[in-house]
């Protein structure tokens, strides 16, 4: 008994692309806003400084978040009961990591969160170790 026969699908050709549709204006005639919230709305900062945080900064949160706290600060406050890294937060909450740092820069400066160092392993560990384990484990 021979299999039966399939025919070989080819791809289709690609769409073109559609232009994109032109903004509608609103009943005052103006264009709607691409993106209404701007990132130093999120990150109300107005002097600009941050504090000094690396991708890999442990962030770990002191408090709970408050009742009238914004809510990019309790989203952070609640991820951050175990240590997490500014990398980590940044795609949590969806947010670039300029925004995320002045974030952490004024919940640090409120005292709501921590920074730490990442926690650095030895690189190698030693030979004479690993010998002394291995021939117990053979004597077994």
């Amino acid at each position: 008994m021979t299999p039966p026969r399939r025919k070989r699908r080819l791809p289709k050709p690609p769409r073109p692309p559609q232009p994109p549709a032109p903004p509608t204006p609103s009943a005052d005639g103006q264009a709607p806003p691409r993106n209404p919230e701007r990132l130093y709305t999120i990150a109300g900062s107005a002097d600009g400084k941050r504090a000094e945080l690396d991708l890999v900064t442990l962030i770990v949160s002191r408090a709970a978040p408050a009742r009238h706290a914004p809510p990019e600060h309790a989203a952070v406050l609640r991820l951050c009961d175990a240590p997490l890294s500014v990398a980590e937060l940044s795609a949590y909450l969806n947010l670039p990591f300029s925004a995320v740092t002045v974030l952490i820069t004024e919940l640090i400066t409120a005292e709501l969160v921590q920074a730490r160092a990442p926690i650095v392993r030895q690189a190698l560990p030693d030979r004479s170790l690993l010998e002394a384990v291995m021939h117990g484990l053979q004597r077994l």
